[in-house]
């Protein structure tokens, strides 16, 4: 696998860190239950799209209506629709074998519910509607979590710093 090089930056490099170019190893990468794994994961993510478009179509609809929805409704919106997006990076430098992007698409995936649902209780910072997507957004974003906190996933993408202390 070659380096990502984008503007003469190497992305996995910048990514990653030390660890930016460390791949697993083929046969993890291309086996049944990884491949599958990163189906739904796109899949998910897919949905976590159309969600994050719809609640941008909602706002617009109302703003267009007559009915303010709020500066905090349309950043939300904007910057939710933007992380997910950078997830689907994440997800395909992992699916390449790339440790970084699995890292970091699995830690998103468990930080993002947790803060989406403690936001979503401030009261009346959003309405109701966007408070029904944000649920909606962090259950997507559990699923995604669940699916790379396996058993076969996080054998498949052992951390190279644990390796390197075998």
């Amino acid at each position: 696998m070659t380096a990502l090089k984008v503007f003469g930056l190497d992305i996995d490099k910048l990514a990653g860190g030390g660890n930016g170019h460390y791949v697993i190893e083929e046969s993890a990468r291309v086996h049944p239950r990884t491949r599958k794994a990163f189906r739904w994961v796109n899949w998910i993510l897919a949905l976590e799209v159309l969600v994050g478009l719809s609640a941008i179509v909602i706002a617009l609809i109302l703003e267009i209506r007559g009915t303010p929805v709020g500066f905090a409704v349309w950043f939300r919106g904007v910057v939710v629709l933007l992380m997910t997006l950078t997830l689907f990076f994440f997800a395909w430098r992992a699916e390449q074998g790339y440790y970084w992007g699995y890292q970091r698409l699995r830690l998103f995936s468990q930080i993002f519910p947790v803060i989406t649902l403690v936001v979503a209780t401030i009261p009346g910072l959003y309405p109701y509607w966007m408070v029904v997507e944000q649920i909606i957004f962090a259950v997507l974003m559990i699923g995604i979590a669940d699916f790379l906190t396996s058993d076969h996933m996080r054998d498949a993408y052992p951390s190279p710093k644990r390796l390197r202390e075998l």
